[in-house]
């Protein structure tokens, strides 16, 4: 008797890698939330950043209909993937089921979050003050992911959160290590970007540490480079720009 199948693959480190990729490396995704009233499913696009754990931030208009769905029921979707050349269906992408958190302006992780969007999103800066905007932090529930066709996985919280003690402390870290990256040393984002992430372009700088990785940026353009493994203390940062900087320079 012929086995039926498989639809969907076992989910391995290279298919959450590639999911970590579509949700870091994103500037932009489709939000898909219900709206109150009708019942019916309403998608939208929506800018989108990243906490220091890795969940997905948003900052959107209290005048617009995925505010009001959102804190009428915190559930809501997100899909990411850049469609390239040919099929738009041949390319990965991931929905990533979330949790909406609405951010008070006098929660200490807002300002925590305000530079991290405004760093990847510097034009956000005319209006993400603006009283009738707000930061939702979109906590991962779990994500249904395509790598491509007859690449379908199913993925965990924990696939694409980040995992690591340090964290806090290397949230603290983060604003001083960009300063000091970009202006003692210029080039080296566009050596990582060209060697790390096969761009041929100049003018790369920082816009984001974590225990994960790094988010460079060059006007609207973002790429994420991950490191092998989460940094297990802060204190190990200097020492993994330096080893990437060596390796980028041996190639």
């Amino acid at each position: 008797m012929k086995e039926p199948v498989k639809t969907i693959r076992d989910t391995d480190e290279d298919a959450r890698r590639l999911a970590r990729r579509l949700v870091r490396s994103a500037r932009y995704g489709a939000i898909g939330v219900i709206e109150p009233g009708t019942g019916f499913p309403f998608v939208s696009r929506v800018l989108t950043g990243l906490d220091v754990d890795g969940a997905p931030l948003i900052l959107i208009s209290g005048l617009s209909v995925h505010t009001d769905a959102l804190l009428a029921d915190p559930r809501a979707s997100l899909l990411f993937g850049e469609p390239g050349k040919g099929d738009p269906l041949a390319h990965p992408r991931i929905s990533v089921r979330t949790r909406a958190e609405r951010i008070r302006r006098d929660d200490p992780a807002h300002a925590r979050m305000r530079a991290r969007f405004i760093a990847r999103h510097p034009k956000a800066a005319l209006y993400v003050d603006f009283p009738d905007f707000a930061f939702f932090r979109m906590t991962p529930q779990s994500a249904n992911m395509n790598g491509g066709f007859g690449k379908a996985f199913l993925l965990e919280a924990g696939d694409l959160l980040i995992d690591s003690p340090a964290i806090a402390d290397v949230a603290q870290l983060e604003p001083s290590a960009i300063a000091h990256m970009n202006a003692d040393h210029p080039g080296t984002a566009d050596l990582y970007a060209r060697v790390l992430g096969k761009s041929k372009k100049t003018g790369w700088t920082l816009c984001g540490v974590d225990c994960a990785g790094l988010d460079l940026s060059n006007l609207d353009e973002l790429m994420r480079i991950e490191f092998d493994e989460p940094l297990s203390q802060a204190s190990e940062l200097q020492t993994k720009l330096v080893q990437l900087s060596r390796f980028a320079r041996e190639k």
